[in-house]
């Protein structure tokens, strides 16, 4: 048995899957938060539980927040704080008394997709997230790029690509720096603009209802969000030239991106032509789990 899990900083998830996708079993609990040992200790019991309920061993495969420093193992960049500077790697084998992969979270959402999700069959599926903030992830031959530092496709963090005069310098991003992708480019930045226009905050969900009844302020913020997040792809075209992009995240749900983006994007690759497909996750918010799981697929 593969088995994946989900590291977030409110849930971990767990799946159990066969060599063919077949899953086996499923659970998910409430991420001890704060609390390292606590959240060692919890994921030790899920392995525990999903081997009980299917009288099968597994590998263990682990999607996080941030990444672990290849050279010394050390987890950085992860929202869910108390895991940086920890071996956090060492110490879940320690605890499961066998080998763990960890990887990016983002990497094992690209991993799913290009498995057996949206870019199946595809070499090059860069994963990108458009949810609370904004990443990516990227699978070659159904395998993680991480990277020789462990940094690949940490988008989230280099400035908002062709900035118009009113983006600049840009807001200040929880990392300490201005003008983040992920301050444009994520669920919140689409928020983030509406409130600017409107003075009120609803929801990403209820700002494209308004759009789609008709509400100019809603459509204005839209269209300023399509035209940002198509410059950020076309950025990734000029870099990697992946053969798809698969959306995940809440944003990815807004059926319009997909008709509009290919057509704002052309502008700015530097091509006669961009014919890079862009689709929706076939699985969803399992796509990380899953992935987690396919990190000792053969």
């Amino acid at each position: 048995m593969l088995i994946g899990i989900d590291w977030g900083g409110t849930k971990i998830e767990i799946i159990g899957l066969d060599a063919d996708g077949t899953e086996r079993v499923r659970r998910r609990i409430a991420t001890p938060r704060e609390d390292y040992e606590g959240s060692i200790l919890a994921v030790r019991d899920l392995v525990a539980f999903a081997e009980a309920q299917t009288g099968l061993s597994g590998s263990v495969g682990i999607g996080i927040p941030g990444s672990p420093n290849p050279k010394t193992g050390l987890v950085r960049n992860a929202n869910s704080w108390w895991l940086n500077g920890r071996p956090l790697g060492r110490d879940l084998e320690a605890a499961l008394g066998r080998p763990v992969r960890l990887s990016n979270d983002a990497n094992c959402f690209a991993i799913s997709e290009a498995v057996d999700g949206a870019g199946a069959g595809a070499r090059v599926v860069h994963g990108i997230i458009i949810g609370t903030g904004h990443g990516s992830g990227i699978a070659i031959d159904g395998r993680p790029h991480d990277g020789f530092q462990g940094l690949g496709g940490e988008i989230g963090h280099y400035t908002l690509p062709w900035p118009k005069p009113d983006e600049i310098p840009g807001s200040t991003c929880w990392c300490g720096r201005r003008g983040c992708l992920d301050m444009y480019c994520s669920g919140t930045g689409f928020q983030d603009e509406y409130e600017r226009r409107a003075g009120t905050r609803p929801s990403g969900a209820e700002i494209v209802a308004m759009m789609r009844a008709g509400d100019p302020v809603a459509r204005a913020t839209y269209e300023i969000y399509a035209d940002r997040l198509a410059r950020s792809l076309a950025l990734l075209i000029d870099i990697l030239d992946p053969d798809v992009f698969v959306l995940g995240g809440g944003m990815s749900n807004v059926d319009e991106l997909y008709s509009d983006l290919p057509g704002l994007i052309a502008p700015y690759v530097f091509s006669d032509q961009v014919e890079t497909p862009i689709r929706k996750a076939r699985h969803g918010d399992s796509s990380g789990v899953r992935g987690a799981a396919w990190l000792w697929k053969t």
